[in-house]
Parts: structure tokens; C-alpha cells; sequence
């Protein structure tokens, strides 16, 4: 079974300035594996039009998803939705939809649906809203590009809302080995083991514990024995 495949835009000039920290990648790496969808490809991009309008062109063309985050909100950095728009050769307005649902949380809070707050009601023609339970404004999909907010929680409820709809393959399994030598002590044999299970995918990662060096080797596949298999001969290292 051939696994859907997935990319992900993490859009804004002050995640790469440091001053904002990045979850949402974390988390939707770990929803798609869940659902056996390889996130196979995640870029950090600034808030420039150019730049993020043919990152969308090639990722939605390279992958079966593209999700993004970031840039749909009020202010005049929030450039994604125009962006979006121009990669699909879509117009752009304020939805009735879109207004509808802005309206009504807006009027439940007493407060203004100002002209700032009504440009998260810009959608793109002929796109599907994506919900947003906690703060209102929805996201969306058009074609096979998921457009959601930057906030982590709203990115994660609406990340929800969409995944029952996704094309689904098999989950990745994994499994960890904790090994107290070094990676220059193990690497030789461990090549021999990776060339051996050449249907599994290895991982080494070295730490370090109180002054007690060592080695994780995890192991990623889709055959839980073959992969028990695999984690047997890795223990032969210890």
C-alpha cells in the first residue's frame, strides 16, 4: 500500500527571527504518522508573497497534502489567504459564509466586527471552510492545501476537523533500543544490521546522562515481527 505523502509552510518573519516558537509541525507530524501519512517535507518561510505563492505552487504539486500555518489572521503581515489565492488563480473576497460564523462569535463576545477582524472572512473562491471552535475565524482547503491558523491550539482544532478526511495509510510503528556505547563503537555492525532489514528504517541518535554516554537506535517500519527481528540483533551490540 503506497503511502499518501505530506508537506507543510510554517509562514511568518517572527518565527525565524526567534521571537515565536514553532508546535505545529511537531504536532501534525505526529497526527499524520498516526494515519500513516508521511509529513515528508516542512519549511520555514517569511512573510513575502513571492516567496510563499511558489513554495505552494511546488509543495502541492510534489505532495498529496500541503498544510500550512500562519498569516490569516487581522494585520497587515497576514499575507497567506492572498497568496493562496494567487497560486490557484482564484479571486479573493469576504465570504457571506465566512462572515456568518465571524459574526455571530464576534456578537456572542460584545465585541466589534471591525474592518480588521472582518479580513479573516477573506476566502478564496471555491474553497471549503475549515472550522474553528475556539476562536472563530475558519480556515480552509483548496484543492489538496489546507490553510490554518498559527496559534498551536486553533492550528490543532482545526487540525482535528480535517484529518477524518484524509486518505489514510498504514500507521508507522516504532520502537526504541537504549544501548550504553557510543555511536563510533556500534556503527560498523549496525551498518551490517540496516543492510540486513533493508525494509525497515534506522534511526541513531547518541545522548548523554549524567556523564553515561550511549545510543538510541529506533526503528521505524511497517511489520511489527520484522521489526522485533530487528531490535534483537541490535541488542546483540549492547
Amino acid at each position: 500500500m503506497e503511502q499518501p505523502t505530506a508537506s507543510m509552510l510554517v509562514i511568518g518573519d517572527e518565527l525565524l527571527s526567534g521571537r515565536t516558537h514553532d508546535a505545529n509541525m511537531h504536532h501534525l507530524a505526529n497526527e499524520l504518522t498516526e494515519i500513516g501519512i508521511n509529513l515528508s517535507e516542512a519549511r520555514f518561510i517569511r512573510d513575502d508573497a513571492k516567496v510563499i505563492v511558489s513554495n505552494i505552487v511546488e509543495l502541492s504539486t510534489k505532495f498529496d497534502y500541503l498544510f500550512t500555518s500562519g498569516g490569516i489572521g487581522p494585520t497587515h503581515d497576514d499575507i497567506t489567504t492572498d497568496c493562496v489565492a494567487e497560486a490557484f488563480g482564484r479571486q479573493v473576497s469576504v465570504r457571506s459564509d465566512a462572515f456568518k460564523i465571524l459574526k455571530k462569535y464576534y456578537d456572542g463576545k460584545g465585541i466589534e466586527l471591525n474592518e480588521a477582524r472582518l479580513r479573516m472572512a477573506r476566502i478564496p473562491e471555491k474553497a471549503d471552510l475549515i472550522e474553528n471552535p475556539i476562536s472563530g475565524a475558519p480556515g480552509y482547503v483548496i484543492e489538496n492545501v489546507y490553510v490554518m491558523a498559527g496559534v498551536p491550539n486553533i492550528f490543532q482544532s482545526m487540525l482535528k476537523t480535517v484529518l477524518p478526511n484524509l486518505k489514510k495509510g498504514s500507521p508507522t510503528l516504532s520502537l526504541s533500543v537504549k544501548l550504553y556505547k557510543g555511536e563510533g563503537d556500534i556503527a560498523m555492525q549496525l551498518e551490517q544490521i540496516v543492510k540486513a532489514f533493508s525494509e525497515l528504517n534506522f534511526g541513531s541518535y547518541p545522548f548523554n546522562e549524567n556523564g553515561n554516554y550511549g545510543t538510541n537506535i529506533v526503528i521505524r517500519g511497517k511489520d511489527k515481527k520484522l521489526m522485533k527481528k530487528a531490535e534483537e540483533k541490535v541488542l546483540t551490540l549492547a
